[in-house]
């Protein structure tokens, strides 16, 4: 009975590691087929960039909403998302999440409308993804100063939803989360409220320096709760700006890790 039960646990293993090595490979070829096909026949039909953008962020919406459909179909992943409408109806906002797992921005992406993104450098040098951050828009976290803000106001004023991680990376299980000044500073110089979410994803998988293949013996739960926006008038002071961004992301990171506290 104990070779039984061994060989079952391996049988299961070894379809949760080819399920998962399929997704990601789905995954990626999608990313290619997207900047070679979706994209060329966007720019075709959309000669203003602004409408060009907001098609390619809609086609990446749909393709990670498929993706994340087929990895709860073949049974790697159950979502549960509390105040989906919440996340549905948003409008103009900027986003806030914690970052456990590698996955995070494409769940959100997924639910998310008019989706707009802060992301990192390397990105336009991935093989796979430069094609997505360039068509799109997303907007560069190594960009000038004036120009990154300018670029934020500018997808608010659209109705974009701008996601950023906080941290700038993503969380070690375990510990407290700490917050750079990113997420305050661009809420406070383009006065927008905050939408709080809150990520939980058990067993814990796909983080930092985890392999793609060291899969969860079981199917990993991706849960998504939403908080109530956090308001940003009273930081709101005109001749000092940086200590409002300094005490609004203090606060923002102890009320989000008091929140953590909850969850778990």
């Amino acid at each position: 009975m104990a070779a039984v039960a061994l060989m079952k646990t391996q049988l299961i293993k070894a379809y949760r590691i080819i399920a998962t090595g399929s997704a990601f490979a789905l995954f990626s070829a999608g990313g290619l087929a997207l900047s070679v096909i979706i994209f060329s026949i966007q720019r075709l039909i959309y000669r203003d960039v602004n409408k060009r953008n907001q098609a390619a962020r809609t086609a990446v919406h749909y393709s990670f909403k498929f993706f994340v459909g087929y990895m709860r179909l073949v049974g790697i992943l159950r979502l549960d998302v509390d105040k989906i409408d919440a996340i549905k109806q948003a409008k103009g906002q900027l986003i806030i999440a914690n970052h456990p797992s590698l996955i995070d921005v494409v769940v959100l992406i997924s639910i998310v409308r008019n989706a707009d993104c802060v992301v990192k450098a390397d990105l336009w040098k991935n093989p796979f993804l430069k094609g997505v951050v360039k068509a799109t828009g997303y907007i560069n976290n190594d960009a000038e100063p004036d120009y990154f803000l300018g670029q934020c106001k500018k997808s608010f004023a659209s109705g974009n939803n701008l996601i950023v991680f906080p941290e700038g990376t993503r969380s070690v299980p375990g510990k407290p989360w700490h917050f750079k000044r990113g997420a305050g500073n661009i809420a406070l110089r383009t006065q927008v409220d905050i939408l709080p979410i809150l990520i939980d994803v058990n067993p814990i998988t796909l983080t930092k320096g985890q392999k793609w293949y060291q899969v969860t013996e079981r199917r990993f739960t991706f849960k998504m709760r939403v908080l109530p926006p956090y308001l940003i008038e009273p930081y709101i002071q005109d001749d000092q700006v940086t200590n409002s961004v300094r005490k609004l992301t203090r606060d923002l990171q102890a009320y989000l890790n008091e929140e953590k506290l909850k969850y778990e």
